[in-house]
């Protein structure tokens, strides 16, 4: 299939919306605290892959979707996701060189740094979790990258998304 006008948009519209549902689908409680930031690693895969499609307003207005859909904070999430994407496009040519290993020891710093970002916000509301729990989405998300970056790269190509 080839990528005409809108297409493109249309298939990265259709990732997010599977990581808003990945993002909110219930779980066991004692999975809860190892949910993998879906979100944000579909934003960081799109910010290293098409840079020029997905910035820091795409993660905006993820960000603002996702405080809805969590009932947090609004801002919460916006916040951490614009940190997170501003700093996948300053970092997108050294992370398409790294290794997948390595990706993936960047993606835990990125995902740590959006985990640390909302627990900033949680504890200024008093909304506090066990300090060592708040970083285990972000190991479980850096872990998953080698699946969400082959998955994605797949439908990027199959799709001709560029």
């Amino acid at each position: 299939m080839a990528n005409r006008g809108g297409q493109g948009y249309v298939v990265i519209f259709l990732t997010f919306m599977l990581a808003y549902v990945l993002a909110v689908i219930p779980l066991p409680a004692w999975l809860q605290w190892g949910r993998p930031e879906w979100v944000a690693l579909t934003l960081i895969y799109w910010c290293i892959a098409l840079p020029q499609r997905v910035g820091i307003a795409v993660a905006l207005l993820l960000g603002v979707g996702l405080d809805v859909l969590e009932g947090s904070v609004m801002g919460q999430n916006a916040f951490a996701l614009v940190v997170v994407a501003l700093l996948s496009q300053i970092l997108y040519q050294r992370l398409r060189v790294y290794s997948l290993w390595q990706q993936a020891g960047v993606v835990f710093i990125l995902v740590g740094i959006n985990q640390l970002i909302c627990q900033w916000v949680q504890n200024i509301e008093g909304f506090s979790v066990l300090p060592r729990l708040f970083l285990l989405p972000a190991l479980s998300s850096a872990l998953l990258w080698p699946v969400i970056l082959h998955s994605l790269r797949a439908v990027r190509r199959y799709f001709q998304v560029s």
